[in-house]
């Protein structure tokens, strides 16, 4: 717990305990389908390591059997925790290819309205990368919350909030419309 003074509030950040699967409650553009022997990672799917052979059959299958539109492979790394990624970890003994997150036309038009594909596209594997990096958050912890105090009285608290920058840079931003108020 990290204590810091602002303007005379006490702003206490704590790593937030109990967070949110992002994977379940937001709404998200990509499709993470992961394979692991210990870990539940990704999204539910009906898809099972059992019916590929070799992560390209899974990617072809993802093309054509899916209709994914763009797909990004998944790497994990699983040592003292673990991490995920769009990009290799360079340790060969403790990580390697975990899955895919993939999209679909239909997808991409829920979330980017009137929008031409060939415009977008690079908007869309952003938001792909966007999503690994805040599951990755999920998965090593980096999710915080503030509590923020005036002698002694409490006066706001929020949680859920990813890496502990944002958090302190929000729970600063509450300070400053408190003082505006004053």
């Amino acid at each position: 717990m990290d204590n810091i003074l602002y303007k005379g509030y006490s702003i206490s950040i704590e790593q937030d305990e109990n967070p949110y699967n992002p994977r379940y409650y937001n709404d998200n553009l990509g499709i993470m389908v992961c394979f692991h022997g210990r870990y539940d990672l990704g999204d539910k799917t009906d898809l099972t390591s059992k019916m590929f052979e070799n992560w390209n059959d899974l990617e072809e299958h993802l093309f054509k059997k899916e209709r994914a539109k763009y797909v990004t492979p998944l790497y994990l790394y699983d040592h003292s925790g673990i991490t995920i990624s769009a990009e290799p970890f360079s340790c060969p003994w403790d990580s390697g290819q975990i899955g895919f997150i993939y999209t679909t036309s239909k997808r991409i038009r829920e979330q980017f309205k009137h929008k031409k594909l060939c415009d977008i596209a690079d908007d869309i594997i952003q938001q792909l990368l966007s999503e690994v990096k805040i599951y990755d958050q999920y998965l090593t912890g980096d999710i915080y919350g503030y509590m923020i105090k005036k002698d002694d009285i409490d006066i706001d608290s929020c949680w859920g909030f990813y890496g502990y920058d944002e958090t302190l840079q929000e729970a600063k931003s509450i300070v400053d419309s408190y003082k505006e108020t004053v």
